[in-house]
């Protein structure tokens, strides 16, 4: 499955290709600080994108390798995602900090939520998002979501608070 945006190539990861972008996020201390709260040596970062791939066999679909179409460069991960301990499905986002503010997690975010609603069929989407996280919370509402409530340790992986940001498929509830 590849989708395409104007400026990006959303597609199933692949560690040959993209390990060494996805090792150079991971390492990253500021692009961490919401996704996962600390960076990881290569070793983890290693286990993490495995982690990644494995859901593409278990459900059938995964998060997204972000390529920028101009340089050809990972620069992140985007799509649907859906792990044990989650309570809904979830279209979540991290891109590598030297590519926020430039529109990228709103573009593929957006390709992401059409893939899972009309693809996908599935009736709605989540968000979970740190509450510090307030580039993530605008690009959440550019989608159309907004902040359903707060949760407290989601799933064994994210300790203490954190929003839920969400969305209806109204399209496929006007056509049940």
């Amino acid at each position: 499955m590849i989708l395409e945006t104007e400026r990006l190539i959303l597609r199933p990861l692949d560690a040959d290709k993209d390990f060494e972008g996805w090792a150079e996020m991971m390492a990253d201390a500021q692009t961490m600080l919401y996704i996962g709260g600390k960076p990881l040596n290569r070793a983890q970062a290693w286990r993490a994108m495995a982690t990644m791939m494995g859901h593409w066999d278990i459900r059938g679909y995964g998060m997204f390798a972000v390529i920028e179409k101009t340089s050809r460069q990972f620069i992140g991960r985007i799509g649907p995602w859906y792990p044990e301990g989650w309570e809904d499905r979830e279209v979540g986002w991290g891109l590598n900090r030297k590519y926020w503010g430039k529109g990228y997690a709103s573009e593929a975010g957006r390709a992401s939520i059409d893939y899972v609603f009309n693809v996908l069929k599935w009736e709605g989407v989540i968000h979970y998002i740190d509450p510090g996280n307030t580039g993530s919370m605008a690009v959440a509402e550019r989608l159309g979501s907004k902040r359903l409530r707060m949760v407290t340790n989601v799933g064994g992986v994210f300790e203490g608070d954190c929003y839920v940001y969400g969305q209806e498929n109204l399209h496929l509830k006007a056509t049940v």
